[in-house]
């Protein structure tokens, strides 16, 4: 059986000094429509803490190894592979799994070219962000031209991408929230949001609402969950969109909610994940990828924030920084070949 180093979890789960690079792991055979790549680099997830530690439901495709984005050169392609692709491309893309290894076996309906003005590091930490936050923003939000929109985690990868997707489609206003000043800071002044709110020291949802003259956010992105359950009732606009992508702050509900926002306002509370999507779904999400930001990172219009590129031998030290929520951007492993 032909094997190669991925990263693994010391008994399967346990905190980041569990992880080490295992030279037995057996080598992935691409089947159906699946291309066998040779990984450049990969982006690290918060999804990864979880699944590290035992705390996510893996979709019944997924490997158990870690990584969802990867960079890298197609090594062979199966018979039913989709038409474009050739061995010796140098591409990127979103997987169910697998990607913290030398190899990964992903389909071709979830590659995509890479391009020269990108680097590989560029590449690897783009498809989970940018994906997740336009389905985020139009399959779920139904975001449209002309409207307000809030990203909270402002310096998160998703909000990243999200605001300057918003500030690219023509949004009336963008705002965003942080946990500090110079989150804050980044959002406006790198990220070019309108205004955004430091949620430890300012009423947020009341900001919002002075910020739209009381008409409130059209579009809110959440990622904290319960804390911010009431005040995103609050923020919302009537006929507003609230999309809810993760917990970070914890499930339970905190603090005073108004539900009667959801009848006078005829809201919309929705939650996603993109991981546990059908390969179909995520297709569709790819060529939007494609068609909606591609060219502008071509043309250096949207940004691919790294805060930080580690060898992928220091994964540990990686994955400290990625708990340590002090991060703008994406951290990123590389794999030298």
């Amino acid at each position: 059986m032909a094997t190669m180093k991925a990263v693994d979890v010391k008994e399967g789960k346990g905190p980041a000094t569990s992880m080490f690079i295992n030279s037995d792991t057996p080598k992935p055979k691409p089947t159906s429509a699946q291309a066998l790549v040779r990984v450049r680099a990969f982006g690290l997830n918060r999804m990864d803490l979880m699944q590290r530690e035992g705390l996510y439901p893996l979709p019944p495709q997924a490997p158990k190894t870690m990584g969802v984005e990867f960079s890298g050169v197609i090594e062979s392609l199966s018979p039913g592979a989709e038409r474009g692709f050739k061995v010796g491309d140098a591409v990127f893309g979103l997987a169910y799994g697998g990607a913290y290894a030398e190899y990964i076996a992903v389909s071709t309906h979830m590659l995509v070219h890479k391009p020269d003005e990108l680097s590989w590091e560029e590449c690897a930490g783009a498809p989970e962000t940018w994906i997740t936050a336009l389905q985020a923003m139009y399959l779920i939000g139904e975001y449209k031209q002309g409207k307000t929109i809030l990203w909270h985690a402002g310096a998160s990868s998703v909000s990243i991408a999200g605001i300057q997707l918003s500030k690219g489609d023509g949004a009336t206003k963008v705002f965003a929230t942080a946990r500090s000043d110079d989150k804050v800071k980044f959002c406006v002044e790198e990220l070019g949001a309108d205004k955004a709110f430091n949620t430890e020291t300012q009423d947020w949802a009341e900001e919002v609402l002075k910020a739209t003259d009381g008409k409130g956010a059209d579009v809110i992105i959440d990622f904290v969950g319960g804390p911010y359950f009431g005040n995103n009732l609050k923020a919302a606009a009537r006929d507003g969109r609230i999309v809810s992508l993760a917990t970070l702050g914890g499930p339970k509900i905190q603090g005073d909610a108004d539900l009667g926002n959801f009848f006078r306002k005829r809201l919309r509370y929705e939650g996603s994940s993109l991981r546990s999507r059908d390969e179909d779904y995520q297709g569709r999400l790819r060529d939007q990828m494609v068609e909606h930001a591609l060219p502008k990172f071509k043309d250096g219009s949207f940004k691919i924030h790294i805060e930080k590129v580690f060898d992928w031998s220091d994964i540990v030290e990686a994955h400290k920084l990625m708990e340590s929520n002090k991060t703008k951007g994406k951290l990123i492993c590389t794999i030298k070949w």
